[in-house]
């Protein structure tokens, strides 16, 4: 499948990534923002102290407000999921779950932190021992193992398909794929068995050695990968070597500009640390748009 080349990609579609994807659009550049807002932590809020915006408003009617003034500057948008990033001399090549791959000059990582939890009996207790919530972390501690993975989104896909090089036997737990029809087809045609269910309790003492499923069955594995939603943007930004933060190594550390360690690599609203706030992650979206564009622009005019 071609690559198609833009100048900014930002991978979030919350408020930071938004008001990113306006700034640097407006520059008259080629943006492209990746994401869905029903994934931001705003879409199931409702806002009263955000300024300018008077009275009680809902997060998805602000979203979706601002997806259209994205648009309206000339952002292309499309509701789906980043699985890999590579570097590529200056350039980051991108893989999409639909199978599309995409180049940029510059990157904006605008995504929450929160990694979304069953909250089942057992999960709390054997992190660590056999209860992952990173394919790409933890993978290779699974070789020759029979492994589950639980999710109904791309990363859950994506991880079980990447278990493959690694486990003897990969189960996939979904109650309800939601995924492209083109990752739909890879795990169709692929060794993963999936089951239609979900997990409702994990075993074991030292280690996991089971799961207990909702229809009351009970299943033998020694790893469970819980991988709801789309790919973390800490994994996919440690792909690529975008240093963390030092004092808790879970937030992408920034300078004021909203520059990373490596050039034309840029993190904006939550996944850069608290207060999670709305008006701070547009304050810093605003940044980012502007200085990503303003480094594309840089680099077109070196070529």
């Amino acid at each position: 499948m071609a690559e198609t080349t833009y100048d900014v990609v930002i991978i979030g579609a919350g408020p930071a990534g938004i008001q990113a994807a306006i700034h640097a659009a407006r520059r008259k550049i080629r943006v492209l923002m990746l994401g869905r807002i029903e994934n931001s932590a705003l879409y199931g809020a409702h806002i009263e102290n955000y300024a300018f915006v008077p009275g009680v408003t809902s997060g998805a009617e602000l979203l979706q407000t601002g997806l259209e003034q994205a648009r309206s500057f000339g952002t292309e948008i499309a509701s789906e999921d980043v699985l890999k990033i590579v570097r590529a001399d200056d350039l980051f090549q991108l893989e999409l779950e639909s199978g599309r791959n995409v180049v940029a000059s510059a990157l904006i990582f605008s995504m929450g932190v929160a990694k979304k939890k069953l909250n089942v009996p057992g999960e709390k207790e054997l992190l660590g021992r056999g209860v992952s919530y990173c394919v790409d972390c933890d993978a290779n501690f699974f070789r020759n193992a029979v492994v589950t993975i639980t999710g109904d989104r791309s990363a859950a896909v994506d991880g079980a398909l990447t278990m493959l090089d690694y486990a003897a036997k990969v189960y996939l737990v979904s109650e309800r794929l939601d995924v492209s029809p083109e990752l739909a087809e890879r795990l169709k045609t692929s060794q993963v068995e999936c089951i239609s269910s979900t997990v409702k309790q994990v075993n074991g003492e030292r280690a996991v050695t089971s799961v207990v499923l909702a229809d009351g069955r009970t299943l033998d594995t020694e790893g469970l990968f819980i991988e709801l939603g789309s790919k973390g943007a800490l994994e996919l930004a440690t792909q690529i070597g975008v240093q963390l933060d030092s004092e808790s190594f879970k937030y992408i550390a920034t300078n004021n500009k909203q520059e990373t360690n490596i050039p034309g690599i840029y993190a904006a609203g939550d996944i850069v640390g608290p207060p999670y706030q709305m008006a701070k992650a547009v304050g810093e979206g605003c940044v980012a748009g502007m200085e990503a564009a303003g480094y594309a622009r840089r680099m077109k005019k070196a070529e």
